[in-house]
């Protein structure tokens, strides 16, 4: 497991979880919109993302009135991914009230999953503080929207960003806005494309927020398809991963394409703890498992044929062999010149007490060489 002392000490509790450098990965399984307006389908979605080992279940909160135009609301919106014949009516054929929220959040305790969602807008925000949200999302869209993140702020719950199509000013100016206020407050590298090519997600980022902001917790929302590269986000330090969920990528939306389904969903999870497991300590360590494998490939020093008490060992009279289980090669040096105290079969393992110096050989252990099969000579 990775140490504190690799990274630094960053922590933020979210609903009784630490997340910290050393902490398991903590999984936000984004579900937005792809339950499609059934409360059915979300509470199926929340019993997957539980099952596949998530902490966190997401849905999107819009007060679609006082969010959109006039205009926008009354645009038509024909596509295969419309479920209204304007974009007010598909939006609102989305939206979850009050009764479907207060069901769920039931729910999700039932399940042992922590929910909570994204507040688009400050009607949105008293919505969820009424139902004491234990967490807030602020998508990348509200960014640079100062008024939202400070509104949030003041709830004085946790607080997680996205970073899609901002600049690292803006990223610096929502960090201060927030913590300021609530200093309990995580960032997301994310690129806002739906979905992101792989040369645009920009990893390294989440480097560079972990130097620019070395008390936070930084994550990764990946809108990329699969779950290798969250695992490599995590080897770079992100600790919260959000991915987009859906129980079948080819349903209608415009989310479901990129997002995991719960087979996937479960790998990430898994993956993500062998990862944290995989990062072991600093320091080298030799495990029991690497015993047998060891022995059977390294080398030891053997008698390359009979050999005589008193013998004045050379180069040519020894061999490095397998097993290991014996004098290890990197001694050679210090064998030629020495005298044998006994004789010595054929593929004998050397040891130190059948051997004595002797002042002929004394000056033979220096830059011993070993004999090529062509005849010619490189150092031992």
């Amino acid at each position: 497991m990775t140490d504190a002392g690799d990274f630094g000490f960053r922590s933020l509790t979210i609903d009784g979880f630490e997340i910290s450098d050393s902490s398991d990965c903590y999984v936000i399984a984004e579900v937005g919109h792809n339950h499609q307006g059934s409360l059915t389908q979300a509470m199926l979605l929340f019993e997957a993302a539980a099952k596949a080992g998530a902490h966190a279940v997401k849905l999107q909160k819009r007060e679609n009135r006082t969010l959109y135009t006039r205009e926008l609301l009354d645009k038509p919106y024909d596509n295969e991914n419309s479920f209204g014949a304007t974009y007010g009516q598909h939006r609102d054929a989305l939206e979850f009230g009050k009764a479907e929220y207060l069901e769920l959040k039931d729910y999700a305790e039932d399940l042992g999953i922590t929910f909570f969602s994204t507040a688009f807008d400050f009607a949105s925000a008293d919505f969820l503080a009424d139902l004491d949200m234990p967490a807030y999302k602020i998508a990348s869209g509200d960014l640079t929207n100062t008024p939202l993140l400070r509104y949030v702020a003041e709830i004085g719950k946790p607080i997680v960003f996205s970073t899609g199509h901002g600049t690292l000013d803006d990223v610096r100016r929502a960090h201060e806005t927030v913590a300021e206020i609530n200093p309990d407050v995580a960032i997301l590298q994310c690129t806002a494309g739906y979905p992101a090519d792989w040369s645009e997600l920009d990893l390294r980022v989440i480097q560079t927020y972990r130097d620019e902001f070395p008390d936070t917790i930084v994550g990764f929302s990946g809108h990329d398809n699969g779950i290798a590269i969250a695992v490599a986000a995590y080897a770079l330090g992100a600790r919260i991963i959000e991915k987009h969920f859906t129980l079948n990528r080819a349903m209608r939306g415009t989310d479901h394409a990129f997002s995991l389904e719960p087979q996937g969903l479960a790998k990430l999870v898994r993956d993500l703890k062998r990862a944290r497991m995989a990062f072991g300590q600093r320091e080298k360590t030799i495990y029991p498992s690497e015993v047998p494998a060891a022995t059977k490939m390294a080398k030891k020093i053997v008698a390359r044929r009979e050999l005589p008490a008193g013998h004045l060992l050379t180069v040519e009279d020894l061999a490095l062999k397998s097993p290991g289980d014996g004098m290890p090669p990197y001694e050679l040096d210090r064998v030629v010149g020495m005298r044998l105290r006994e004789p010595l079969v054929e593929d004998q393992a050397l040891t130190w007490e059948m051997l004595e110096p002797s002042e002929e050989g004394a000056g033979a252990q220096v830059g011993v060489r070993v004999s090529r099969m062509d005849g010619s000579t490189v150092p031992a």
